[in-house]
């Protein structure tokens, strides 16, 4: 799950980082008070989405004087006005696609004066099952950027779980950014209140870009991106109070409150499996008889009648999805509670797009005798291969 930049900097102020004074604006008549309580005379005006690049980034139906989702203003006036122009548009960055994100919060903060502008973040790595610091001298930049062209100012380093984090770790980060003096102690402590807000907060990812030093000497956090372990927010519930739903693919949305794994891609082939590693090699075959998948969903090994009926609902809800595949090998999972839950499904949405059944495993006979005593236009599939074979030509046909 991720938060807004104003959300990740009220958690950084809990834990002790430094970040400017700011205020978030959710109707347009909100902004000219919110600014007025800020000293200038310099307001940062930014549009609040889900993604990076927002000051790159263009709104959809541009107007005159448009210059990306983050702006400066020099009077509470000008922030007021910015704050309008952005509220309710659609940005699209190089994150969001073309269809881009609408604008639904603004946030106005306190400008900084800005000497510096460093990179640093925390992730866990998947690769030695520890949290790791990503810095650079190189912030204010995406990432990738500076990992392609210049590797070499990029620092990388995990913390052993066992001896955890010490003194040293936060110098590391200090010296990796060419900070001197003060400004490797200030280093030191943000570094642990960081490392802190990460394990006792679940999570993911955390990035500031840009941490920037200020012209007297200081170290402020401009900008801030977090991720949360989405296992992990039951025991987070003033985390989970945060999320904003219109962020999120509605039909992920729909999927995660019936427990179903499910990620929309850009594909015309919906897929429904059990298994997440039986759901990849779905996929895989998809495209390999010359197709892509339209998303990935792992209906889960207890799944009920009433989750199948969802989950076929989840699919045919796409608009881009010209056929679907349901591959299930039933050990956990009965596949006759698949059939019915196919037959419910289809029954209570319709089927408008040709459907191929592949089931294997537990009660398969019976699963099959319910879908061809069905009279609904299913095609049966004897294999994986058969199966994609199929759905392809069903589609391509």
């Amino acid at each position: 799950m991720n938060i807004h930049e104003y959300q990740a900097k009220a958690l950084l102020k809990q834990y002790g980082a430094p970040v400017s004074d700011g205020r978030v604006v959710l109707k347009a008549d909100e902004a000219k008070r919110a600014a007025s309580e800020m000293d200038g005379p310099l307001w940062v005006v930014k549009s609040q989405i889900h993604a990076g690049g927002r000051g790159k980034g263009r709104f959809k139906e541009p107007e005159a004087g448009d210059k990306g989702g983050v702006r400066l203003a020099k009077s509470v006036e000008e922030a007021d006005e910015l704050a309008r122009q952005m509220l309710g548009r659609t940005l699209v960055t190089h994150q969001t696609g073309p269809a881009g994100k609408q604008v639904n919060r603004i946030y106005i903060e306190d400008g900084s004066d800005i000497a510096r502008e460093l990179y640093l973040a925390l992730l866990v790595d998947r690769g030695t099952s520890r949290i790791s610091f990503v810095a650079s001298t190189e912030g204010g930049m995406d990432i990738e950027e500076v990992a392609h062209n210049t590797p070499e100012r990029i620092v990388s380093f995990s913390v052993d779980p066992a001896s955890g984090l010490s003194d040293f770790h936060g110098r590391r980060v200090a010296f990796a950014l060419g900070l001197t003096g003060n400004q490797v102690k200030q280093c030191v402590q943000l570094v642990k209140n960081l490392y802190r807000m990460f394990v006792e907060r679940d999570m993911e990812m955390l990035e500031i870009n840009p941490l920037i030093v200020t012209t007297d000497g200081n170290l402020k956090c401009l900008d801030a991106k977090m991720g949360f372990d989405n296992n992990a927010l039951y025991r987070q519930p003033d985390i989970m109070a945060l999320r904003d739903e219109t962020e999120e693919d509605p039909k992920e949305l729909a999927a995660s409150k019936f427990d179903l794994n499910y990620i929309a891609l850009d594909g015309e082939i919906g897929c429904m499996v059990n298994g997440a590693g039986l759901a990849m090699a779905t996929m895989d075959i998809i495209k390999l008889y010359g197709a892509e998948p339209a998303n990935f969903l792992d209906v889960g090994g207890g799944a009920s009648k009433e989750k199948v009926t969802e989950a076929f609902k989840i699919i045919t809800s796409d608009p881009n999805v010209k056929g679907i595949l349901v591959n299930i090998f039933g050990g956990i999972m009965r596949c006759d509670i698949i059939a019915e839950g196919i037959i419910a499904a289809v029954k209570e949405v319709g089927l408008q797009v040709p459907l191929v059944v592949r089931l294997e495993g537990t009660n398969v006979e019976k699963g099959k005798q319910i879908i061809s005593e069905s009279g609904l236009n299913v095609i049966p599939a004897d294999d994986l291969s058969d199966a994609a074979e199929k759905i392809v030509k069903a589609v391509k046909g």
